[in-house]
């Protein structure tokens, strides 16, 4: 039924009419927010020196046994790439010829050089497209390349990190190698955290910044200085500072590179293995692409002997 346009509202009492306006009360002022590291730091610490320790024993102890510990860290890091893509994109690139493959060619790196790890490089790409002919030919392609793709992407740059062990002083190069990538990363994240202001790429990695790339050019090149003149034999601090140069522009390419990837995939971290790190391919992309670059300037600094 429609109201009677002749309906009067019932009157209120004058005060709920007409109510006086009430004091201001002062309002207490928002508790500042802190920054926060975005993980659980106690973890990630815990898990960080439990795996240096590894590294370091292995490294000086006996050097055939670190190399097995890049052959493990490149099976494991396989299997996670291998397995969020075909998880999140429905590639099924052939994991067991990349993980036999990419074990023989950290192998063949530490046995026989550069040329053996290109040989090694080119069986594993056979063996990936010959496994993969045992199923149907649908995204055949696909498959393959995203498979060729992770042979390099891993094992072949790991590679180079066993190379650099042949060397009379090669512990030391590697420990450099190491020891310059985490300075680096940790260098432009205690800068950007700080003082951060401006993205760096933030269609890639929103939490990276122009001031945390200075950072960790800065804390690369001082550590790079100091660990050439006192740890590389026949080493120079000038050189130091253009391989802590390099090494905080490659950190940084490579942790971008993985930021990518996982942006396309729509994931966070590659993996859960390492509490407070995300997967080992998370602890990775700066190492991975770092290592070649490394590997060449030792050679032209002090030669490969």
């Amino acid at each position: 039924m429609f109201r009677d346009e002749t309906y009067q509202a019932r009157e209120l009492p004058a005060e709920t009419q007409n109510p006086e306006p009430m004091p201001d009360v002062p309002q207490p002022a928002p508790a500042p927010q802190k920054k926060s590291a975005g993980r659980d730091l106690t973890a990630a610490i815990g898990v960080g020196v439990g795996l240096g320790v590894v590294i370091i024993a292995s490294l000086f102890i006996v050097k055939a046994v670190f190399v097995g510990v890049i052959a493990v860290a490149v099976v494991v890091g396989l299997w996670e790439l291998t397995s969020r893509l075909q998880e999140r994109k429905g590639i099924k690139a052939p994991l067991v010829p990349l993980a036999v493959g990419g074990a023989a060619m950290v192998v063949a790196g530490y046995v026989r050089g550069a040329e053996g790890a290109w040989v090694a490089m080119a069986l594993t790409a056979l063996a990936a497209l010959v496994w993969r002919m045992t199923e149907p030919p649908e995204n055949y392609l696909k498959d393959v390349t995203a498979g060729l793709f992770a042979a390099f992407y891993v094992p072949f740059l790991a590679t180079f990190v066993a190379m650099m062990l042949t060397a009379d002083d090669g512990p030391w190069r590697v420990l450099t190698f190491l020891l310059l990538t985490v300075v680096s990363d940790t260098g432009a994240y205690a800068v950007g955290w700080r003082f951060g202001k401006h993205k760096l790429a933030p269609r890639i990695s929103p939490g990276k910044t122009r001031e945390g790339l200075l950072g960790a050019v800065l804390f690369a090149m001082v550590a790079g200085a100091l660990c050439m003149q006192f740890l590389i034999d026949g080493g120079r601090w000038w050189q130091g500072l253009l391989l802590g140069l390099a090494v905080a522009a490659s950190a940084t390419l490579g942790d971008l590179g993985e930021s990518m990837i996982k942006r396309d995939l729509g994931i966070k971290d590659m993996g859960t293995l390492l509490p407070g790190h995300g997967g080992i391919m998370d602890r990775l992309d700066s190492l991975l692409p770092t290592a070649p670059v490394v590997w060449l300037l030792m050679v032209i600094f002090v030669g490969s002997a």
